[in-house]
Formats: C-alpha cells, structure tokens, sequence
C-alpha cells in the first residue's frame, strides 16, 4: 500500500477540493449539453422481473413490444488512463506572478488539470496513473482506481505547484520523445496517454517526438495531446512597446530584443512550427488540443469526453 507523507496532507486537501469543486460545476453544466448523463453507460435490456423498481423500464420499447424491459447501466467502464505531464523549467512560464488556481502558469495549469481528471476518472471508477518527466522520466506510477492511490497522485503533483526560483530550481530540458518510447513499451494494455507539454523543442528533437507518439499509436494506445501555453505572451508576443532582455528558461540563453520589431516574424514562425504538429497529429489519428492557460479547464475536460465517448 502506498503511503501519503503527512506533511503534504494539506496540500492534498487542498487539490482534492479544488478538483471536486471543479468537476462539480463541469457536471452541472453538462445537463445541457450532448453529454448529460456520460458517468454511467447503457449497457444492454433485461425483461423486467415482477417486483422490482421501476425507475429502470424503458417505456418506449414498452410502446412498441407491449413487454417490460428494463435499462442496465455498466459505471464499471475499466478505462485505463496514463496522465503524463512536462516539468521542464519552460513550463513554469510566466514568471511574472505567483502562480494560483485563477492565474496558473504552465505548471500549474497542467497539476490542476491532471487534478481535475483524476477526480473525473475516479468518479467513473476508472484506473489513473502519472508519469513527469523534463529530461528523463522523474516520477512513473502504475494505474489504478484506489482512493489511495488518488491520495498519492495528488501528494506527487503538489510539489510542482512551488513557485519558480531562478537561483534554486535546476535548470531542466525538454526531452519528451524518449519517456514516450519508454511508455510504449511498458503499458502492456491499451490506455488512454494524456499529455500535458508546452512542446517547445528545436527541429531535430520534434522529430523525434512524432516518432515517439507513433510508437505510442502502434502499440494501440490512443493519445491526447494538451499543448499548453501563454497565449497572450508566447504565441502572439503581447509586451510593451520598449527593450526587453529574454532568457531561455531551459538554456540561459540571452537575447535582448524590442518585441514589436520582430513580433510579425516571430508569429508566423509559431504558425509553421503549430501547424505541424496539428499535421502530424491528424496523420497520426491523434487529439491535438491547443490550451491557453487563461481560459480554464473546460478546454481540456470537454475533448477528454469527446475522445472517452468514442472509445467506451
């Protein structure tokens, strides 16, 4: 049995709370929506046997067969779900604020997100399980469905919500191809891989990333893709109309630079570089979802029951 270190119980409450509230409201908007209903599944008709409730019957196959059947429901779906999340030091972009639950940053946005749908999953009693990785694989589980083990998801994400301190964290590369390769080879059953990168990595290493998700794909497991960002100052180069001294996070590689300058140049080659991970993705047969950490989590629950109703 795993055990949940008691200094970080608050921590745990604190996440549990904010996933409950969170899933909570989402289920309550849904009544409206195609998805009402999606925590429990129909299964199959039984006769009805004389006695029983009759909440179940279904009234309209009654109209048309004059005999009583009744509705089952299968909530036992057995969908096996592997939340995978990058920690590498461009992730804890922007640095600007402490990061909270209503202005994360990367980082953040990615714990709670994978907070959210581990209490999503746990609801519908399906098995979770997590893999961090920056450079190589920091932290793997195995998946299951425990409330324990959902206790112990949430004891392993909260150190991630530490705010950003240049002088103390260690500078961590992104390498996602190859905890993706491992992956592949280690989950022996088919499951759900949802992963949560700012996917900003050079040419050659993009490459390899498509062949590590086509690895994934081979060994039949589906993949969402949650590409996260800063919309406003990663993707469109919103500051200030004055000099301004960039340091990779990653690298400490400098630049300093009047972004208004070379905000036309910079946005078509975030365009270019986007845009082949969406044809990558599509050929592929993967969920490209792209995510503005500004606009909230029901960008990442609604395709997570888009891509489960079509596979259960």
């Amino acid at each position: 049995m795993e055990s949940i270190n008691k200094n970080n119980i608050e921590a745990y409450k604190s996440l549990d709370l904010l996933a409950k509230q969170v899933v909570e409201g989402f289920i309550t908007g849904l009544h409206k929506s195609p998805f009402h209903g999606f925590s429990v599944e129909f299964a199959e008709h039984r006769l009805y046997n004389s006695g029983e409730s009759t909440r179940n019957i279904d009234w309209k196959l009654y109209g048309r067969t004059d005999k009583l059947f009744v509705k089952r429901y299968e909530e036992e779906t057995n969908l096996r779900c592997q939340l995978v999340i990058d920690n590498s030091s461009s992730m804890y972009f922007p640095t600007e604020h402490t990061p909270t639950f209503e202005h994360p940053n990367k980082i953040t946005f990615a714990v709670y997100a994978t907070a959210v749908l581990v209490e999503l999953l746990k609801k519908q009693r399906d098995a979770f399980g997590l893999t961090i990785f920056s450079d190589k694989i920091d932290t793997q589980t195995e998946i299951r469905s425990s409330t324990m083990h959902q206790k112990y998801m949430y004891q392993l994400l909260e150190p991630l919500l530490q705010p950003y301190n240049p002088d103390k964290n260690t500078k961590r590369q992104t390498s996602i191809a190859e905890p993706l390769h491992l992956m592949a080879e280690k989950m022996k059953r088919r499951s759900l891989v949802v992963i949560f990168t700012d996917g900003w990595v050079d040419t050659e290493e993009q490459d390899k990333v498509f062949d590590a998700l086509r690895h994934l794909k081979h060994c039949k497991h589906e993949v969402i893709l949650f590409h996260i960002f800063d919309k406003d100052k990663e993707l469109n180069l919103n500051y200030n109309n004055k000099p301004y001294h960039f340091i990779d996070m990653e690298t400490n590689i400098s630049l300093k630079v009047q972004p208004n300058e070379v905000s036309k140049q910079y946005r078509e080659l975030i365009l270019q570089q986007t845009e082949q991970i969406k044809r990558h993705a599509i050929q592929y047969n993967i969920d490209y979802i792209p995510v503005d950490i500004n606009l909230g989590f029901n960008q990442v629950l609604q395709p997570y029951l888009l891509k489960r109703s079509k596979l259960y």
